[in-house]
Formats: C-alpha cells, structure tokens, sequence
C-alpha cells in the first residue's frame, strides 16, 4: 500500500480506533517494517506515524517505562511534577497541544509570575527593569553574533558592563536554557533557536502526556538495543529478548548514549555522525525539589524566582507549583553537574543553603520531604537537552541525515526547537516520514498543507 500525505492525515485521526497488543520481552515480535529505538516524544511520535499508515512498527525501550526525558512523578509528593521535561511551546503550531485536549489532559499557559531577589529583598521595580535590559542586551548581542559565518561561543561577545546582573544573565542564557555555561555555546546555535516565550504547561505533566499518547503503540519495556545490522535494503535490531529484522530502524536515543557505544552498529556508523552527535552532547540541568508547608517564602502560586547573583552558582525557583507546598529549584551547568555528582544530600544540603541565603534560616528550617533528579547519571539518557559547542551549529543537520536504512531523531536533530519536546515530537514525525518514503509507504502530495515538519520557522533576531 502506498498512502499520500493526505490520506495520512486522514488515517491518523482513526489512530485511537486500532487495536494495538502492548509488547514485551517475552513476545517481542520477530519481524516489523519499521523499528523504533526509544520510546520518549521522538520515539512515539515516530511509532503513531507509522501506526497509521497501517505498516508494522516495534518499539524497543531500554528503561521500565514510556517517556525519556519526560517523567512526571506522582508518588513522592501529594503534587504530580515534572522531573524532567516541563513546557510545550509554539501553540499556534504545536501538534501535541491538540493532541493532549483530544487525551483529556488539561493545557494552560505558563505562569507568568516572576520575582527577581536581591540578598533578603525582593527587587524594586527599577532594579528589575535593570536586570531585564541588561538580559535583553546580552541576549541581543548572542543574536548579531549568531548572524556571522564564523561561530564563536555565546560567553566571548557578552557585554562587559553588565554589572551585578551578570551571573543572573549568564545563568539564564546559559545553564538555564541549554544546561551549559555560556562559554561552552555555539552563538550560532543559540541565535538560530526558536522563540520559546509562549510556554504552555499540561496540568498533569509532561510525563503523563507521553505515556499517554504512547498507550496505543506496540512498546517492549527494558528492552534495551544492544546492535543494528544496517544496510540500504533492511535491518536487524538485537535485544536481550531476541531479534527484529525490519525495513528501516529510527534510532531516537540521546546525543549522549549514541557516543557512548552503548548500541553496536554493523557496520560502523559513519564518524561524520558520531563527530556530530559528540559536538551535540547533553547538558547538565536538574531538579532539586523540596515540600515547604505554609508558604514560609511567601510567593505566589506558581511564581518564578531569580537572584542577584555573582556567579552561574545559582538557581532558578519555581515556587507552590499548582497551588501545593512544593517548590523546585533548578541548577544546570558546570555547577549542576558537579554539584549532581556529590550526590542528592549535597544538592539538598545545596537548595536549603540558598533558601537560607534569601530567605533566612528558619524559612530552610521549614523544608520537610525533599527529592533530587540526576539525568547525568541516567544510564539510558546520561543528560539532560542537547547544546551544541562553539563551532557545531551545523552537526544537528549532519545528525539528521539518513544511514542506509537508518534514520536518528530527537531533540538534538532539531535545527531550530532542539532542547524541547516539541522538537523531539517534531524530529520523531520527520524520521517517520523519511522511513515510511524509504520503504515505500508514503508519498508525498504537493497539493496538502504543511505539518508543523515543513512550515517555515521564524528564527528570532
């Protein structure tokens, strides 16, 4: 059967209505057209495209559970949260927005709450008004640079009088947004990101949106690829549990784990691609998240705080998450990751010192349960969002281009949303397609509208 994009589009609205068997070790099919590896955004988005083209698809995911890099906990604390993964973003375009009100799953704008703290004081209006000029100004300058031929890293063209508001830009820019100081960003990477300003939240998590789109999709858990035997005509995909032979293979794990060898590839992937993916590697960013009964801080529901800070030895908090008790400070970065390597009780020891440091003693004495997310020491993910290093803006292309029958996706693929579910989703339906084209299952129609895949992306200046 060969299915035209229209007739997809078609086909997809009666994905909910194909039974589907949930596969594990014990019967993980022998043979499908298309394997996927990893069953986080990419990985689904990529099986539910395929899914409704009526072609057979495998999904092999090494951890216990659907999701990657988007978990959400409801079990340590009263409140559901994010341990990784948080904000969808680009509403007018977003295809999982939709799909998570059709799931039954509440979507809602980001708050817009946000709080800058000086030592034991909130900031006064002017001195915010400071703060955000001197972000806009640094910001500005990564954008001019990110515009030239020859790539530098973000930190080299920061303006030199930023003042007291330094670290707190540095951090945000930097550990905040890609999970890696300035100096270890390709300017040309971060000005070519897309505008993430309008981010929309799902009430019952990220986590819970995945596992909840991924319910339909044929997904054997701790079943990890150990090698792909690749060529230009089909593939064999070795789990623990047994081989697959299919057609094509979509390979969805992070930057991270394809360098490590953790998968053998026969033959050898090109060292193009894996020079790539090492020029794309993780950064660091982690959750530190504590239970304060009684709004000791008094902040607002769902308010965002920010210091004065001297340094990228920060954090980012996001206080009474849903109306609860719980708070979470972010650190990512050289310090995130030095300071997830000590281990929880010194991330803890680390959030209760800075409460105590703006708040005081008794506001850190008030902290009760606590819980620490540690994505570099995540044996299947070994990070948190891909950043490209000064100079490798131009492997996230090289990364995306098809192997014989094998085709990468991901967040670190996206030229332009990479460190976002939306661009993993997005990579996941592009692969999906390029495979399905590949094995002749899909052609295209120039007569349909473009996806969220081939519209034109608005690159911000």
């Amino acid at each position: 059967m060969t299915i035209t994009r229209r007739g997809f589009l078609v086909a997809s609205g009666a994905l909910a209505a194909v039974p589907v068997l949930r596969a594990n070790a014990a019967n993980l099919p022998r043979e499908a057209d298309i394997v996927v590896v990893g069953a986080g955004a990419a990985g689904i988005a990529a099986a539910r495209r395929i899914m409704a083209t009526g072609r057979k698809v495998v999904v092999v995911e090494a951890a216990s559970r659907i999701g990657g890099r988007c978990l959400t906990d409801s079990t340590t604390f009263d409140t559901p949260f994010d341990r990784g993964a948080r904000w969808m973003h680009n509403p007018d375009t977003n295809p999982m927005i939709r799909l998570a009100r059709s799931a039954g799953l509440d979507v809602l704008p980001a708050p817009s709450g946000q709080k800058m703290r000086i030592g034991r004081r909130n900031a006064r209006a002017g001195e915010t008004e400071q703060f955000l000029a001197a972000l806009v100004r640094a910001n500005r300058a990564i954008d001019e640079a990110g515009r030239a031929k020859l790539d530098t890293s973000c930190a080299s063209v920061l303006p030199k009088d930023l003042g007291d508001w330094a670290g707190a830009a540095e951090f945000l820019l930097g550990a905040g947004f890609a999970g890696k100081d300035l100096k270890e960003l390709s300017a040309i990477d971060k000005g070519r990101a897309q505008d993430r300003n309008a981010a929309i939240a799902c009430r019952q998590g990220l986590g819970t949106l995945i596992a909840k789109l991924g319910e339909q999709a044929p997904v054997a858990l701790s079943t990890p690829a150990s090698r792909i035997a690749w060529s230009n005509r089909d593939v064999s995909v070795e789990t623990p549990a047994g081989k697959i032979a299919a057609r094509a293979v979509i390979v969805t794990v992070s930057t991270n784990v394809l360098t490590s060898g953790a998968i053998k590839f026969t033959p050898d992937i090109p060292k193009r691609t894996l020079d790539a993916a090492a020029k794309l590697g993780l950064g660091s960013y982690d959750r530190i998240m504590l239970q304060l009964p009684g709004n000791p801080l008094g902040l607002s529901r769902d308010d965002i705080l920010i210091e004065q800070s001297n340094s990228t030895r920060t954090g980012l908090m996001f206080a009474n998450i849903g109306g609860s008790s719980l708070c979470s400070i972010d650190v990512g970065g050289a310090f995130g990751r030095e300071l997830s390597e000590q281990g929880e009780k010194a991330m803890v020891a680390f959030a209760r010192e800075w409460i105590t440091k703006l708040f005081g003693s008794e506001a850190a004495a008030a902290v009760q349960k606590t819980s620490a997310t540690r994505w570099n020491a995540s044996p299947y993910v070994m990070g948190a969002m891909s950043a490209a290093s000064p100079g490798g803006q131009l492997s996230r292309k090289v990364l995306a281009e098809p192997i014989g029958n094998v085709f990468l996706a991901g967040e670190a693929t996206h030229e332009t949303l990479w460190g976002t579910v939306d661009g993993a989703w997005d990579s996941g339906e592009r692969a999906a397609d390029a495979a399905l084209r590949k094995i002749g299952a899909l052609k295209d129609d120039p007569a349909d509208v473009p996806t969220q895949s081939t519209k034109k992306r608005r690159v911000p200046r």
